[in-house]
């Protein structure tokens, strides 16, 4: 089963930018898709975006026109570019793979992304 590393998470103000990274121990070409979720201090865990292996893209509406998601094939990496930032952003950022199955994976450790006002 693959594992996943997200990367890239940090402190930025609000209006800021960071990109996210979520780098498979193997080939990710074979998936259907890679989720990536957050979870905010004292919330449920939520969905933010995913990258089929087609390309097709969908967001969540808090993020919409402010993220987006894509994927290296031959670096086995999705990557969330995350783009004028709010505090409401601030949360533990989390990837997943989805198989052809509709299979889910298991988490990954997360990365911090904390943005102030």
């Amino acid at each position: 089963q693959l594992q996943l590393v997200e990367s890239g998470g940090g402190l930025v103000q609000a209006g800021g930018s960071l990109k996210l990274s979520c780098a498979a121990s193997g080939s990710i070409f074979s998936l259907d898709a890679i989720l990536w979720y957050r979870q905010a201090p004292g919330k449920q865990r939520e969905f933010v975006a995913t990258i089929t292996s087609y390309g097709t893209t969908n967001y969540a509406d808090s993020v919409k026109g402010r993220f987006t998601i894509s994927r290296d094939n031959a670096k086995n990496t999705v990557y969330l570019q995350m783009n004028t930032l709010k505090p409401e952003d601030t949360a533990v950022y989390y990837c997943r793979t989805r198989s052809r199955s509709m299979a889910l994976g298991p988490w990954g450790q997360g990365t911090q992304v904390t943005v102030s006002s």
